[in-house]
């Protein structure tokens, strides 16, 4: 009896000790988790993503890992940061994005570009977190919160046109696609896979914006 009392202690401790592990991580299918951000992770954002000051509390931010293939057929493993609001919708999206070997070119984080949104546009990155305001102003990118997802950023550029005529493309080496009646890979149109998964979970589409078309862009 008593070994079974202290047996039964060290199994109570066990799992008291494992909780904080299980509340850390969350699985969903295989390839595809959601977690507080790692400290290694972290170490990567910080002066980047995550400059001096930010406001956003770390521990309003997740971090993800996510499946998805290529232009190729290749399937490949990346990672994202984004709000915890938004979390579970963006695992959601990109789990049926792979199931449907919706291709993608790339998932990483735009710390590997130093946190320059042109340098990683211009590499085709699919990302959410970067603490920064929108290019031209002073208001804050939905980005800044973790609440928007840029997908395919070169083929799926953001297009300003002024009243002056002038049109501004980011990234600038996209002009070729934004011209929408054209065929080419990686292209988010309305209707289209992408477009329903994410407007299905509540987020906006910035294609379909009036002043500016950001067609790389969900918000929430």
């Amino acid at each position: 009896m008593l070994k079974q009392n202290i047996m039964r202690r060290f199994l109570y401790i066990a799992i008291l000790l494992l909780l904080p592990l299980i509340s850390f991580s969350k699985v969903h299918t295989e390839g595809f988790s959601e977690s507080e951000i790692p400290d290694a992770v972290f170490h990567r954002m910080e002066g980047k993503s995550y400059p001096k000051g930010c406001p956003i509390k770390r521990s309003e931010l997740r971090y993800l890992r996510l499946m998805y293939v290529d232009g190729h057929g290749k399937v490949k493993e990346g990672e994202m940061v984004c709000n915890k609001a938004i979390a579970k919708d963006v695992l959601e999206i990109f789990e049926e994005l792979y199931k449907h070997r919706y291709p993608i070119e790339r998932i990483q984080l735009i710390d590997d570009f130093d946190a320059n949104d042109e340098r990683a546009m211009r590499a085709n990155n699919s990302s959410s977190f970067c603490y920064r305001v929108v290019k031209g102003s002073k208001k804050l990118s939905a980005h800044a919160r973790g609440m928007a997802v840029d997908i395919n950023t070169l083929y799926n550029p953001c297009v300003r046109r002024y009243r002056s005529g002038r049109v501004v493309v980011q990234p600038s080496n996209a002009l070729k696609y934004t011209k929408r009646k054209a065929s080419f890979p990686y292209k988010i149109e309305w209707g289209d896979l992408a477009w329903r998964l994410f407007t299905s979970h509540g987020f906006k589409w910035g294609g379909a914006w009036r002043s500016v078309k950001d067609y790389q862009h969900f918000e929430k």
